[in-house]
């Protein structure tokens, strides 16, 4: 997929980007965390385009991973954005410092990333007619019934990069209560999966 860019994910609970940024057009690959992360890289550092890297993961943390790619000759220009749910300044000071080109604070709104991943790859001379096009539509199947105040609240949730759980206990409710308001989410928004209902409701501003 040499006219899409390559985007790799360093995170532990990777599966919502993983499911995401393919429907914007990028290539990805994942790692787990950092050593994992590094092994890809001395192999394959000539493909990837743009690292999104957490903070907090288990083996190696994202700062002695963006350490370790800023000292090795062959990934040490590669762009970097830091994912981190660490809101300290001095903390996202310091990552700037070693490397970083720049960050997000979780929980984050997908278009927010998009906007930052697209910023990144301009300013690393990505070749605007290769640039991956943003204009991806999810269209239903038929009319889509409104969701309720509680169901556009979990959505929104959902946006974030919660999980079940987060939910659950953000909304002091059960988790089969959260998975509940999900399936009638996906039978009214007439999609499969929680990155096409987040998309939908993006697209037709159901949430914001």
């Amino acid at each position: 997929m040499e006219d899409f860019a390559k985007i790799l994910i360093v995170d532990d609970n990777p599966k919502y980007l993983q499911e995401a940024l393919p429907m914007y057009g990028y290539d990805v690959i994942v790692a787990n965390d950092g050593v994992e992360a590094l092994n890809i890289l001395s192999k394959d550092y000539a493909s990837i385009n743009l690292i999104l890297l957490d903070v907090m993961m288990p083996n190696m943390d994202g700062w002695d991973t963006l350490k370790a790619i800023r000292n090795n000759k062959n990934t040490k220009y590669i762009p970097v954005i830091m994912i981190t749910a660490v809101s300290e300044e001095h903390k996202i000071v310091s990552g700037l410092k070693i490397g970083a080109d720049d960050y997000i604070v979780k929980p984050f709104v997908l278009p927010n990333l998009l906007a930052r991943i697209e910023a990144i790859l301009r300013r690393s001379r990505w070749q605007n007619e290769k640039a991956p096009s943003m204009d991806i539509s999810i269209k239903p199947d038929g009319d889509i019934e409104p969701l309720t105040e509680r169901e556009k609240e979990v959505l929104s949730l959902v946006a974030k990069g919660a999980s079940n759980q987060d939910i659950a206990k953000k909304l002091f409710v059960r988790d089969v209560t959260v998975k509940t308001h999900m399936n009638t989410i996906f039978k009214k928004l007439k999609v499969t999966n929680r990155t096409q209902a987040v998309l939908l409701a993006l697209q037709t501003k159901i949430i914001s």
